[in-house]
């Protein structure tokens, strides 16, 4: 339970990040954070009883500067949904692979606009090829994180979390 995520908001209500339950009650102890919303459990001590967060926010507003995310596996999967970009397959991350759109046997480079996440299937079927080329086409043309980005998947993560709708500007 100490590791279920929790919606973290700035001083301005704007959805900024995501962070275990552990961390949100050190914020809201330490006072840098206060509990907006409350999941239906308790976190016990041997002196007191805190209600488990789903969504906290920040006291004092944070100027968040435009940053680019890493470049990683888990990040394109997150931005993916966890579905191949051929096929509309939705699987778990161990099942799908990272496909470059312009082959890198062919000159195509490791980065946001080439990467997508892929079923083994497709994958095998396109090879080393285009898309173009294997008859094949993207659901969607893979973008760089960006802050709309961030926030699609924020609310991809929030799904499971009815608190946090109102939050996320569904």
């Amino acid at each position: 339970m100490m590791n279920t995520r929790v919606l973290v908001l700035n001083a301005s209500f704007e959805p900024i990040n995501v962070c275990t339950v552990r961390r949100a009650i050190v914020l809201v102890l330490k006072g840098i954070a206060r509990t907006e919303e409350r999941s239906s459990h308790y976190f016990h001590s041997s002196s007191f009883r805190v209600p488990v967060p789903s969504v906290i926010r920040l006291l004092e507003y944070i100027h968040i500067p435009f940053e680019r995310k890493s470049l990683s596996r888990k990040n394109i999967m997150l931005r993916d949904h966890n579905t191949c970009q051929y096929c509309g397959y939705t699987g778990s991350p161990q099942e799908l692979t990272l496909d470059h759109v312009f082959p890198r046997a062919r000159g195509g480079d490791s980065s946001w606009d080439n990467l997508v996440a892929c079923c083994r299937r497709c994958n095998n079927r396109k090879g080393s090829k285009t898309p173009e080329e294997a008859g094949m086409h993207l659901l969607k043309k893979p973008q760089a994180f960006s802050l709309h980005v961030n926030r699609q998947i924020m609310r991809y993560l929030g799904r499971t979390d009815e608190n946090w709708r109102k939050y996320l500007f569904y």
